[in-house]
């Protein structure tokens, strides 16, 4: 099986790291055979993707979930389609010092139960996420924020000294304060993600009703409870007062097991939207689906790491040297029917601060460099072990060839796959137990430099155990800038540091390709996380 969408791992926090990839899920069970969502004529629309894990907003990292919660809920920014943040339920969010930040919540809200939206309303759900007691999968998220350690002890089993944010501060209904650990620029963008929606206090005292029939505030509204493993059926909001109103008259997100079934569904018309096509089926989906096939620029990127603490990886030169020996193109070409990009960059190119060209050769196929370089570094000696999950077939594709050119080219002869369950791949990862380079890969939270930078090589949030206080000074420098063009210049130096000592090797970006059924039109499925814009959707 393979997930229809590749949720992405996530943002690792001060001191710890989140863990998440795309998850084979459980068969789906019961699934309805209607054509086309709710039919031509009633304004209803089918979505096909993975099951949800969890619908509580700050208890998910799953893009499967995020689908859900984006039209069930308006944080306080939304982003525009090419990835700009705007005021979505605030009014207002100044700062002065990049560090305490005013927010004015924008008045005549109203969650779908009638309870007015207000400061308390966010300030009470970031304190139910971060509490670390709680265990809630996007904890993390609120590392920025004063008081989080306190809620967080380094030993879990210890009780935490507080149960709020003490750098929440509700001045009154319509205003919030928020101070922070530290300057950080990137803060708005950071309010982009779903898991800091705001909470009724309904859904607060009954968190179990709550997660099976999520009220929000944004404009859709549950139609009935979750149906586990079959759908969610969301309708438009009456009270909704934003700016993204509904053009259809609702959404069926309906769960599949296989990428492959829900590919089929759609070719049939069983469904009108799937945001991820399988890559073997792409050549016939566009042939058979014409201008209905939805291609996108992606922020999803591979990459290749290394266990730093094993000594025989300790050799920046060995690292380049594999590298090298990666032809990016030829298993673009071979795996990916050329759709992909190759990597030339630690960053996309959709994300500001991509410089063309930044990897330089050290991401160019060129095998007599490699070899010079490896021989440097007194070659590798044991097994060399590679390690990915089987979450989707072309991760096996791909590390194939990958072994073949070490093989080929450097000469390394003893190398085995580790092909692990994707269930256990990221937990296997954060208790270190690799003993060899590693594929992960990385879905934007929110499209900044900062997000790809410092969440995968940061000190403190790595999981190579690569150490660079030149990186951290830099990354810290552009958090704490006012001034947006220099807050890139430091990115982009930290970037060059990283791309010199090459602790993880940057792969190829990935190509969305989705489709519609002739059902529906005005379509959009973006590059951020929360994928297809529901609410533009128009049905024939």
């Amino acid at each position: 099986m393979t997930s229809l969408r590749d949720a992405g791992p996530r943002r690792g926090g001060r001191g710890k790291v989140a863990a998440l990839a795309a998850v084979a899920l459980a068969a789906s069970l019961g699934l309805s055979a209607c054509g086309g969502g709710g039919g031509k004529s009633d304004g209803v629309f089918t979505a096909g993707h993975s099951e949800p894990d969890h619908l509580v907003p700050a208890n998910t990292t799953s893009s499967y979930s995020f689908d859900v919660l984006s039209g069930l809920f308006d944080n306080l920014e939304g982003l525009t389609k090419d990835g700009k943040p705007y005021n979505l339920a605030a009014e207002s969010i100044t700062t002065s010092d990049q560090k305490v930040w005013t927010i004015k919540v924008r008045g005549g809200q109203k969650f779908h139960n009638g309870e007015p939206v207000t400061a308390e309303s966010f300030a009470d759900a970031w304190n139910n996420g971060a509490y670390g007691p709680n265990a809630y999968s996007a904890n993390d998220y609120f590392s920025h924020i004063q008081g989080y350690d306190a809620m967080n002890p380094e030993d879990e089993k210890a009780k935490p000294k507080a149960d709020k944010l003490s750098g929440l501060q509700v001045v009154d209904p319509s205003t919030l304060k928020v101070t922070l650990t530290a300057p950080f620029n990137q803060f708005p963008l950071l309010l982009t993600y779903p898991a800091f929606a705001p909470m009724p206090k309904a859904g607060l005292q009954d968190l179990k009703t709550f997660e099976n029939h999520p009220i929000g505030n944004g404009p859709y509204m549950m139609s009935g409870n979750w149906e586990r493993n079959r759908q969610i059926k969301l309708v438009p909001f009456p009270g909704y007062t934003g700016p993204r109103k509904p053009k259809n008259k609702g959404v069926i997100w309906k769960s599949y097991s296989s990428a492959d079934s829900a590919y089929t569904d759609l070719r049939a018309g069983k469904i009108d939207v799937l945001q991820t096509i399988p890559a073997a089926k792409v050549p016939e989906a566009k042939r058979l689906l014409g201008d209905r096939f939805l291609p996108r620029k992606m922020g999803t990127m591979d990459y290749l790491g290394f266990p730093l603490w094993d000594k025989r990886f300790a050799n920046p030169d060995l690292r380049k040297a594999i590298s090298m020996v990666i032809d990016r193109q030829g298993v673009n070409k071979a795996v990916y029917n050329g759709d992909y990009f190759p990597a030339d960059s630690l960053l996309p190119s959709i994300i500001e601060g991509h410089r063309a060209n930044a990897c330089g050769e050290l991401c160019t196929y060129d095998p007599a460099k490699a070899k010079a370089l490896y021989d440097k570094a007194g070659g590798f000696k044991g097994t060399m072990e590679l390690y990915f999950s089987n979450a989707q077939p072309t991760y096996y594709q791909w590390m194939q060839i990958v072994a073949n050119s070490l093989k080929q080219n450097l000469g390394i002869q003893d190398i085995q796959f580790r092909q692990v369950p994707a269930s256990d791949y990221f937990s296997m990862l954060n208790k270190r137990e690799e003993k060899g380079p590693y594929r992960q890969n990385w879905e934007a939270d929110y499209p900044s430099a900062q997000n790809y930078l410092e969440n995968m090589w940061a000190s403190y949030a790595n999981r190579m155990g690569w150490k660079s206080k030149e990186f951290d000074d830099l990354i810290a420098k552009a958090n704490a800038s006012a001034d947006h063009q220099q807050a890139l210049q430091f990115y982009n130096q930290a970037e060059d540091v990283a791309i010199r000592e090459m602790p993880m090797i940057p792969l190829w970006t990935w190509a969305g390709q989705g489709g519609r059924s002739s059902h529906v039109d005005d379509v959009t499925i973006t590059a951020w996380s929360t994928g297809l814009v529901v609410n533009e959707v128009t049905v024939k």
